[in-house]
């Protein structure tokens, strides 16, 4: 694959991205505009990433029987429509609705990206192009709050808010033209046939879990939510049978129990999950603290946390050289160094309140950055290591599915963790109790990666 088709796709894989975080910084003109409720507004965040984690796993097979770039077309095209829609949006309902529709583009075009990756490359090529998805996706995370400041600051032709969705139009145009030229079509050799009974029940259970950890909280618990939260065992145990009854059929599942129990894919999950809880949850809460606590409004918000990005950015074009060199080592460090940015983040927020500045809190969200850069890039690669080039599709869906589902476990967690302890005690203490909870975590995640083989294996195969 030329270096003009990966730049392709990583650029519609980074507007999918993008999107997830793009409104966190914008909630509050969003909020005065349409005079939308708590509920409804983080419908606006959490929509797009249920209907995105929902449908991601079925977008990759469909990649894999009907051509992975006519799919990645096909999805960007609608993702360029709804953005369009979201931008003129008149009312709280249609926005969520649109947000909705958008996150199942996403998932449509988002698994074509990888599993083209997996399919199209193989040996240094393929390690180094996963290198770069990985540093596109870190980057995306963070810029998408950078990005989304700024737009909303800049109010463009008075537009406000809505240009964080109506600058993906004119990007999505051009990149749909590109991937016409430049992106090869690849496709299973053996293309499998829709798992109905998976798919339904993975949303079902996608759903139960999400949904009322979303919207519980701001609207106290009704019966309904807890009745869903209940069930989420009985379906997951219930996809997990059928899911083993369909591949011992001589079929393939919509998530394949034998692709689930690659050990690379099984410890790379094992590592990457509690990392996008505490990534989704903590780039929530710091878009409320910054914009709500500190009163920096929205374009101070997105620039506080512009070091993250930096600092993933270098630390991710590095990566390869370090890893050739330190191997495993250099994603123990990675996130020990995350380890250490969050600890500088807690120190300076409960030192300095509340006489904060963009600057003041640099040095932490720098230092996170670059250890999530040195980590993630080599973690998405190693989980995907041992995953056979006809198998790519449900590979990538499996991972991105972890990805936006852990994502969006963690905004509604720790998320809604924060913003019932800022009405009890404060924002600058529930912050201080959350981010010590992503610390525990981060803990336990320097402790998994030293399980994870040696990527200098992996990169030398294949």
């Amino acid at each position: 694959m030329t270096s003009a088709g990966l730049l392709t796709l990583l650029l519609g894989a980074a507007l999918n991205v993008i999107d997830f975080f793009i409104v966190n910084v914008a909630l509050p003109t969003i909020d005065a505009d349409l005079e939308a409720s708590s509920a409804t507004l983080e419908m606006v965040v959490a929509g797009y990433g249920i209907a995105f984690a929902v449908l991601l796993v079925l977008g990759g097979r469909l990649g894999d029987a009907f051509g992975r770039r006519r799919m990645f077309r096909i999805g960007l095209s609608a993702f360029t429509v709804t953005s369009l829609v979201c931008g003129l949006a008149p009312n709280a309902t249609t926005l969520v609705l649109a947000r909705i529709a958008q996150g199942a583009a996403a998932a449509i075009a988002m698994p074509q990206v990888l599993a083209s990756i997996q399919a199209l490359t193989s040996g240094d090529e393929r390690a180094r192009a996963v290198g770069y998805y990985g540093a596109n996706s870190g980057i995306s995370m963070v810029v998408g709050q950078v990005l989304g400041g700024a737009l909303v600051a800049a109010d463009v032709a008075g537009l406000g808010w809505r240009t964080i969705f109506l600058v993906n139009v004119p990007i999505g145009i051009v990149t749909l033209v590109l991937a016409r030229r430049a992106v090869p079509e690849s496709r299973s050799a053996n293309p499998l046939g829709v798992d109905g009974r998976g798919t339904v029940l993975l949303a079902a259970t996608l759903l139960a879990l999400l949904v009322p950890l979303t919207e519980g909280r701001a609207l106290g618990w009704p019966a309904w939510s807890v009745a869903l939260l209940a069930a989420v065992p009985v379906l997951g145990l219930w996809l997990a049978v059928v899911e083993r009854r369909v591949e011992r059929a001589g079929r393939v599942p919509l998530l394949p129990p034998s692709v689930l129990r690659l050990p690379s894919m099984r410890r790379g999950l094992g590592v990457a999950a509690p990392f996008f809880v505490g990534f989704g949850g903590f780039m929530f809460i710091c878009a409320l603290l910054l914009q709500d606590g500190l009163r920096m409004g929205p374009l101070g918000a997105g620039f506080a946390l512009a070091p993250l990005a930096v600092g993933f950015f270098a630390a991710s074009m590095a990566n390869a050289r370090l890893v050739a060199r330190f191997g495993r080592s250099v994603v123990v460090a990675g996130f020990a160094l995350q380890l250490l940015g969050l600890l500088v983040v807690l120190a300076t927020v409960s030192a300095g309140w509340p006489d904060l500045t963009a600057l003041d809190i640099a040095p932490g969200t720098l230092i996170c950055g670059v250890g999530q850069g040195m980590a993630m890039t080599t973690v998405i690669g190693l989980t995907l290591a041992q995953v056979p080039a006809d198998r790519a599709g449900a590979g990538s869906g499996v991972f991105s599915t972890a990805q936006q589902t852990f994502l969006a476990l963690g905004v509604a967690t720790l998320g809604g963790l924060y913003a019932e302890l800022a009405d009890v005690i404060g924002p600058r203490d529930g912050f201080v109790v959350v981010v010590c909870l992503h610390v525990l975590l981060t803990v336990g995640i320097v402790l998994l990666s030293r399980r994870l083989p040696d990527p200098r294996v992996r990169s030398g195969s294949a």
